[in-house]
């Protein structure tokens, strides 16, 4: 049994941004923080007040978590970035509404006072009888904020009660300080509600010191268990009234907390193989078919993911076909116009994309990899609009003489050929490479709908239908955004988007098959007819040739499968530090390597195919954290904690080039290792530099570590292995949801003769597909309301043994 916090972020636009920069417009960018720990950073929007991100990310989180924050800045080249405003989230404000968060939130003022964060240790007991003596114990902190331009602070904690105040030593450039020191207040003359204060504090020399956070106790309650002692979260002071509230703009967010407890396997087997059986050759007609009645009762809000869950799961089953084939089926027997044939947001053609997105990511990113990074590196002004032409924008020809709009628009006409015809040549030679999961589903597709609609009149509809999904679904929409189909790191400038919108659109009409439309509808896209005409008939030989294909004796689909959407593979140049036994550092500098991360292994070299390479076994890493900023003036370094065969430990250390990438290299490393044994629940995020580490300033190299590991927060990614348990959990959560709907739908799908029909020859009751769906839902419900009652049990068990000790 585990617990599984998944934050669902989407990031969507933002609107009256304030003005940063002197051409009166701003640069924004997000940067999203867990707990104050940045996990994303968004593309920059240039010169926009409204920028526009539809950034998605799926975040798993440790239960422990407190708060969500958005960030938005204003990104300056030659300066430091501006802060614009803030966005936070508490975790109990994302519980209260399970079906999610969608709207406009107003940024407010970020105030230093409430950026707090980390944790302090404290002891505080109960002394004596006559006078009674409160004694606080402080032993030390870790994780605080950095206040001083070295990257630290220089905390001291100030403890009061009863109008007495006490301070400790002031602990130079540390955010994790150990202090050891005593405070004692008497208690008799003070009134029971007086509470103890313990403040953190960055000592200043010049300007005024910066609060770090503050504990509160309550003394009555204290005073009962005459001891308490532990980790104690650091939280802000009283928020201050913003005096620019409203002033700074809002964002639109979508957010969904999902906190599922995921059962072993072994409850989820029937619920599966119920749903296995409903896509398999031997369903019997007679009855409603399951996946149907699912199709009627799935809101369109939960379209999308429900049919991502159910994708997974038939892939993980190697069922996708016949579970895709059952959804092609049905949306054919409720059409009636071959012209408007998957063009809504079905259950089908939710499943059919999200299916592309799971299967066929690796097989986009060979097919557009070359031509969109070519467009980015050209960088070309592009247009064939007349209306929208810009001649400055265009540049001049020689001699300082502007071009003219018909030659803009010719030489616009030219690049956008020369691009069109380098990608139908890709797909065209893609046919060789296409994984055969694709194969079988545009295969189902075509033949499924050319026995629904055989006339001669509807000879283009079965091509149409493979084209709306790969061309209209798939290619175009990565086309026109690249970065959220992870083929780019940041979003294109205003020029390049305008290139590949128009880019786009050709391979849209292409996927309509279609010239005279588009034509008619944007009569300036008529340069292009001929290249589109031409692309239309390499497009059918295309298809013609994928839908024919002999798959037997290629790989199954769920071994094909495996190998497409199984790996934890992840590589790419990064620079690379290494040290043995935590010594200390060397003076050389990071060194660039190739980095491969494989199912067992991970390994670095000087190139990409050099035979000579080191590598750590996965199951010997044993931990994977952030580097502090201070210890090598970079904010995205990592450390990778192994052990060797003699016992000693190595680290490894990454310097990424955005915090991005760091957080992409943590989570594949985390889930890597998810399950291994030896892992560290301490270590130091600095370095041990000199005579002591930088973090903490201990002199001991074998000192444990002053900060705990953090293997809870990972970042979902396409390339991320199936997880069938959670998959299972899922689906079973969301048809819970709709039984009520479900009976009801059934009662009105059964015909009332059916009922007779359903006892058997020896007088027992055959139970079909929906009847047993019901049972098997009770059975997991009941499963999951045992496991709740047993952890109230342990936790009621644990406070009691806590009050007795």
């Amino acid at each position: 049994m585990a617990k599984r916090n998944t934050l669902f972020i989407r990031i969507v636009e933002g609107k009256n941004l304030p003005i940063k920069d002197i051409t009166g417009s701003s640069d924004p960018y997000c940067i999203v923080r867990i707990d104050n720990e940045a996990i994303i950073r968004t593309a920059t929007i240039w010169k926009t007040l409204s920028p526009f991100w539809g950034e998605e990310y799926n975040v798993h989180l440790p239960p422990s978590f407190h708060t969500i924050s958005f960030h938005v800045l204003d990104e300056d080249s030659l300066s430091r970035d501006d802060v614009i405003g803030k966005v936070s989230i508490n975790k109990e404000a994302l519980a209260a509404k399970p079906q999610g968060l969608d709207g406009w939130v107003n940024l407010t003022e970020i105030d230093p006072d409430e950026e707090v964060q980390g944790e302090i240790h404290l002891q505080i007991s109960v002394l004596g009888d006559v006078p009674r003596i409160l004694r606080c114990q402080v032993l030390e902190a870790r994780d605080l904020a950095k206040k001083d331009r070295n990257g630290a602070s220089d905390p001291f904690v100030r403890v009061r009660y009863n109008g007495k105040t006490h301070e400790s030593a002031v602990v130079k450039k540390s955010c994790y300080p150990r202090w050891n020191e005593s405070f004692e207040f008497e208690l008799d003359d003070a009134p029971l509600d007086t509470p103890l204060s313990v403040e953190v504090w960055d000592w200043d020399l010049v300007s005024k010191n910066d609060f770090l956070g503050k504990v509160l106790f309550n003394i009555h309650r204290l005073q009962s268990a005459h001891q308490e002692e532990g980790w104690f979260r650091l939280v802000p002071d009283k928020p201050k009234h913003s005096q620019h509230e409203g002033t700074l703009g809002s964002l639109r967010l979508q957010l969904r907390l999902r906190d599922e407890t995921v059962l072993p396997s072994g409850h989820y087997q029937p619920l599966t193989e119920l749903l296995c059986q409903s896509v398999g050759p031997h369903l019997n007609g007679n009855w409603p078919d399951l996946i149907m009645l699912i199709d009627e009762t799935t809101t369109a809000e939960s379209r999308q993911e429900v049919a991502s869950n159910l994708v997974k799961l038939f892939l993980g089953q190697g069922l996708a076909k016949e579970f895709l084939d059952v959804l092609f089926k049905l949306e054919l027997d409720k059409t009636s116009e071959p012209n408007t044939l998957f063009r809504s947001n079905s259950l089908a053609s939710k499943s059919m994309e999200s299916f592309l997105k799971v299967a066929g990511m690796q097989y986009l990113h060979r097919l557009l990899g070359p031509l969109i990074n070519r467009i980015f590196e050209e960088k070309k002004y592009v247009e064939l609009d007349p209306n929208k032409v810009e001649l400055k924008e265009a540049g001049c020809t020689g001699l300082h003489r502007v071009h003219t709009e018909a030659e803009v628009i010719q030489q616009s006409t030219s690049l956008l050929q020369s691009y069109l015809s380098e990608l139908l040549h890709a797909i065209v030679q893609s046919a060789s490479y296409c994984p055969v999961a694709l194969c079988q589903a545009f295969q189902q597709l075509y033949q499924c709908v050319n026995k629904r609609f055989p006339e001669p009149e509807y000879r283009k509809v079965k091509f149409i239908a493979v084209t709306s999904f790969l061309c209209l679904r798939f290619i175009s929409p990565a086309i026109m955004s690249p970065k959220l189909f992870h083929l780019r790191e940041k979003h294109a400038d205003a020029r390049t988007s305008r290139t590949l919108l128009l880019l786009a659109k050709a391979i849209q009409t292409i996927g309509n098959l279609d010239t005279l439309t588009c034509c008619s509808k944007e009569p300036w896209m008529g340069p292009l007819q001929p290249a589109i005409q031409l692309g239309i008939t390499q497009l059918k030989d295309f298809i013609s040739r994928l839908v024919s294909c002999d798959n037997s004796e290629d790989l199954g689909l769920q071994q094909r499968m495996s190998l497409q959407c199984g790996s934890m593979e992840k590589e790419g140049f990064i620079l690379l530090h290494k040290t043995k036994d935590k010594s200390m550092l060397m003076t050389s500098p990071f060194k660039k390597y190739y980095v491969t991360l494989s199912k067992d292994t991970l390994s670095y070299a000087r190139t990409q195919h050099s035979k000579k390479s080191s590598f750590i076994s996965l199951p010997r890493i044993r931990a994977v954290e952030k580097v502090e900023e201070k210890s090598f003036g970079s904010a995205n370094v990592m450390q990778i904690i192994s052990s060797r065969d003699n016992g000693l430990v190595e680290t490894l250390y990454l310097d990424c080039k955005s915090v991005n990438e760091l957080n992409q290299w943590l989570s594949a490393l985390r889930k890597a290792c998810s399950h291994n044994t030896d892992t560290m629940s301490s270590y130091h995020p600095g370095i041990y530099k000199g005579d002591r580490w930088s973090c903490c300033h201990q002199k001991d190299k074998a000192d444990p570590g002053c900060d705990k590991t953090k293997h809870g927060v990972t970042l979902q990614e396409w390339y991320d292995p199936l997880d069938p348990d959670l998959e299972s959990q899922l689906i079973y959560r969301h048809l819970i949801g709709v039984r009520q709907a479900m009976r009801k739908k059934y009662q009105e799908m059964i015909k009332p003769e059916e009922e007779d029909d359903r006892e058997t020859l020896e007088g027992e009751k055959k139970l079909d597909g929906v009847t047993r769906l019901f049972s098997v839902l009770q059975d997991l419900q009941n499963s999951h309301t045992a496991v709740e009652e047993e952890e109230e049990r342990l936790k009621n068990r644990n406070f009691l043994l806590e009050l007795q000790t």
